[in-house]
């Protein structure tokens, strides 16, 4: 690579599906900047994110490892999706190297835009591991609060806040108009010309979520979509990534930079069809390890290094990212910790495929692994019966008797096997007796092994909440009169009910 690297995450923004793009079969046809991007670089069909929830599926993009390596789970339960919400206690442990932090030392300007989501108390701002300039939130855009039981959340530039969600930076949850999306575009475009014009190479992280519930869309967008409010979103962030790359050949940068799309997991079917996206002829969504709940959207763009058109079929994740980055920039990842993400350099300009495992966690536990097209499952669990009688259902009309199971059921010993190219739905458990069984699972067996004798898990992060270290106080809130004063600390062990 030569003078600028530019990730854009633009997928990295939460909840968008697989589903959800036209070059994946979506009806509407929706997205012709992100199906363009496409044509003229690499799709891949076969792409992951390192957990089915966001915090840790972020966490584990930025240092290149599993969230159970890098410390953004739970062990308050068994196979418990944590995350980040104002309330929580921890957050990116500063023993982490994150991927900003080692692309500084080759001279490269790195900016977050939008949702951080690995932490919201100071010692865990971007602006601490590695980011030279931040826009955007800590945490999740929900609300309105009070500011009394809980604080709205902040919206931060660089190491201050310049307001809080629902204050300065409306989203009318009536209509779903917010001007959020168009703000993050401007800050990316300014990021983007500033470092053309000083000759910086840079890394810029967008990560954008209004597609996350309550969606959002500025008016110009709303009402446009064929997929009502969701796809209003979906619509604005199209224009967006288009705009992006559109802004990179005016400035004659295209030729030096790669732009990656994907997300950080499923699409969330709790909030579907108004709230949520599609996650194709994948098997449930957010919150479980089916493919539905972690097979991303994933397209690569370099003009000039990328061949357009391009399928690849190559297993990957969010975490390679990391590893890919850090190779082209002409950097070594640390050498004194496990690295799960594998560099892809090989496979966007060599049109390689490189073998290797996909696992699937969820918390503490290891629910599934991948190996080529099998997929075999040692643990089942969509949510409980509990709250399936409360209507929380994370796989909507898709029962499948002893595969979307609501208790946790242990397959150890006897793991269910899919074929994901003849069952892609994960609808038709592999017969144990089988000739195909006896010959697939062996080699999972021995993946699996390998990985666990490897496992060295991190201090878990996601542990304990406090109401007292909610956003009361972020720095700069003075200079705006929007200070508030925080309850008497009385910490408890978080609950994480799936």
């Amino acid at each position: 690579m030569e003078t600028c690297f530019t990730q854009n995450n633009n997928g990295r923004r939460s909840k968008m599906g697989w589903g959800d793009l036209g070059v994946n079969g979506e009806p509407s046809r929706e997205t012709p900047n992100i199906d363009k991007m496409a044509t003229e670089g690499i799709l891949f069909p076969d792409f992951y994110s390192a957990n089915p929830l966001c915090s840790p599926s972020r966490a584990a993009l930025l240092t290149g490892r599993l969230p159970i390596r890098n410390g953004f789970y739970t062990t308050n339960a068994h196979a418990r999706n944590a995350y980040t919400p104002q309330e929580i206690v921890g957050g990116i442990p500063d023993s982490e190297l994150l991927l900003p932090e080692l692309l500084k030392k080759a001279g490269y300007m790195n900016k977050i835009i939008g949702k951080w989501h690995l932490g919201h108390r100071d010692q865990f701002h971007p602006l601490k591991h590695g980011f030279d300039e931040w826009f955007g939130s800590p945490n999740c855009h929900f609300g309105p609060y009070d500011n009394k039981n809980r604080p709205n959340i902040p919206v931060y530039n660089n190491s201050e806040m310049v307001g809080r969600y629902f204050e300065e930076f409306q989203i009318d949850l009536k209509t779903g108009e917010s001007n959020l999306t168009r703000i993050y575009l401007e800050e990316a475009l300014d990021f983007i010309r500033r470092q053309k014009a000083s000759q910086k190479k840079f890394f810029l992280y967008w990560a954008v979520d209004a597609v996350h519930a309550p969606v959002y869309a500025s008016k110009p967008f709303l009402g446009t979509s064929k997929r009502g409010r969701y796809g209003d979103a979906v619509r604005e962030l199209d224009f967006s990534v288009g705009e992006i790359l559109k802004e990179l050949h005016n400035l004659g940068i295209a030729e030096n930079t790669l732009v990656f799309f994907s997300s950080d997991n499923g699409a969330a079917l709790i909030s579907a069809p108004t709230q949520g996206g599609s996650n194709g002829p994948f098997l449930c969504g957010k919150q479980t390890t089916f493919e539905g709940g972690m097979r991303e959207p994933a397209v690569a763009w370099w003009p000039g290094s990328i061949t357009g058109g391009q399928v690849s079929y190559q297993l990957g994740s969010l975490m390679d990212l990391f590893t890919t980055t850090l190779s082209l920039a002409g950097q070594h990842p640390p050498d004194d910790r496990i690295i799960d993400g594998i560099d892809l350099s090989p496979i966007l300009l060599q049109g390689k495929v490189i073998d290797r495992p996909i696992f699937y966690y969820r918390g503490n536990e290891m629910m599934a692994v991948r190996l080529g097209m099998y997929k075999a499952h040692y643990w089942t669990w969509t949510g409980s019966w509990a709250e399936l009688k409360q209507g929380i259902n994370f796989c909507p009309g898709q029962n499948i008797s002893g595969v979307t199971t609501h208790d946790q059921r242990e397959h150890t010993l006897q793991p269910l096997l899919f074929h994901l190219g003849r069952d892609p739905g994960e609808k038709y458990p592999i017969n144990v007796p089988s000739a195909e069984y006896q010959e697939v699972m062996p080699r999972i067996i021995s993946a699996v092994k390998q990985h666990k004798k490897e496992m060295v898990a991190g201090e878990p992060q996601l542990n304990v909440c406090d109401l007292a270290v909610m956003n009361w106080a972020p720095p700069g809130c003075k200079k705006l009169g929007k200070c508030l004063t925080p309850p008497q600390s009385k910490p408890w062990k978080c609950d994480w009910p799936h």
